[in-house]
């Protein structure tokens, strides 16, 4: 899975081929796929695609700092690694590969529950690491894996609420998509995800309603009582009506993701970049706002900036990435991540992404 002819890389996009090459059709499908019709995966990109950044000229501008404050803590960029499950699916080295991808490039790596990796393997990369949390069926098993979490070093808790259930993605389901006998689930209660490995031609386990552990019914209160037993940052993933950021903030949330979950979920939501202003507007005085769902080179982290987010974490193309050709191939993605940022907010006339936060955004096309 290493990539060993052709020209390199010039951008994230150019993993998408890599990829593509590397993974069988239903794996690509599994990692691509979006729900439905998948109009809100394709809505995620328009919406970015129509978002103008209005750039200031003669401010002296001509290498920028990219340094960014997150969660009170110092990166290099402001750009984090998506918690997505399952990473040896695409690579053997799955999650600490990704990972040491990330700490090399001083940016945070939210690693998911449904990590194919224990979490103390992924933290001993030396990884900046949030653990992304699906609410278990039980309040103690919750509890036990808090525990476990604060142990293993992790620096935040990021709470994805808007997947009550799994969203119908048609792909898998022709596909009759399940995972190999052999990737399990080791942060679960069990190690196990039963609904996952199981199926029956035409029917996907990973498109089932959420049985045990999961509980579908996570309500604000569950979060109030998350607050109250966790002193780590805690994130919620998964905003996209602005009234909801605003509970989210009174249950005592440091940060919010306006998220739709890269298009995987409600078929029909509204693009992430669509609501991040009317977001930014309510929360963005009492907590940090950072959007997913679509991020896919340094002009869309400027967009994001200039429609008032504090950073973005990106998904799919990191999963490329990181089938096209392990840690090395994600590191070179990070990089030119990096450089096209650099580059994109020099040609905003932006010294920071702070003054990127300054600029007006007018609509293209």
């Amino acid at each position: 899975m290493e990539i060993t002819s052709g020209p390199p890389p010039a951008c994230l996009a150019d993993f998408a081929g890599l990829a593509r090459t590397v993974l069988p059709p239903h794996v690509w499908d599994y990692v691509d796929g979006g729900s439905g019709a998948e109009v809100t995966l394709g809505g995620n990109r328009s919406a970015l695609d129509r978002v103008g950044v209005l750039p200031r000229v003669l401010t002296g501008v001509t290498t920028p700092t990219l340094r960014t404050r997150l969660l009170g803590r110092d990166y290099a960029m402001p750009v984090g690694v998506a918690p997505m499950a399952y990473q040896r699916l695409v690579h053997p080295d799955g999650e600490p590969a990704l990972a040491a991808a990330a700490r090399a490039a001083d940016v945070p790596y939210l690693a998911s529950i449904l990590g194919s990796t224990p979490i103390e393997q992924v933290t001993a990369t030396g990884a900046e690491v949030w653990f992304q949390l699906y609410w278990l069926r039980h309040r103690s098993l919750v509890a036990d894996l808090l525990t476990r979490v604060r142990a293993a070093g992790c620096r935040a808790l990021v709470v994805t609420v808007d997947v009550p259930v799994l969203g119908r993605r048609l792909r898998d389901l022709r596909n009759a998509f399940r995972l190999p006998p052999e990737l399990v689930p080791p942060n679960l209660p069990g190690g196990r995800d039963d609904l996952a490995h199981g199926g029956t031609p035409g029917v996907t386990p990973l498109s089932a309603p959420h049985d045990a552990p999961f509980a579908p019914a996570l309500g604000w209160a569950d979060l109030r009582w998350l607050r109250e037993r966790c002193d780590l940052p805690l994130v919620v993933k998964g905003i996209l009506d602005p009234a909801d950021a605003v509970r989210a903030v009174n249950a005592g949330a440091q940060a919010v993701v306006v998220s739709n979950h890269g298009g995987r979920q409600l078929d029909g939501a509204p693009a992430s970049a669509t609501m991040l202003p009317e977001v930014v507007a309510a929360v963005g005085e009492r907590c940090e706002v950072l959007l997913d769902s679509g991020i896919r080179s340094g002009v869309d982290v400027l967009r994001a900036l200039a429609l008032g987010a504090d950073g973005v974490l990106v998904g799919r193309p990191m999963l490329w990435a990181l089938a096209a050709g392990g840690q090395a191939a994600a590191s070179t993605a990070l990089s030119l991540l990096a450089d096209e940022l650099r580059d994109a907010l020099a040609l905003a006339g932006c010294a920071d992404p702070a003054a990127a936060r300054a600029l007006r955004t007018v609509p293209v096309g």
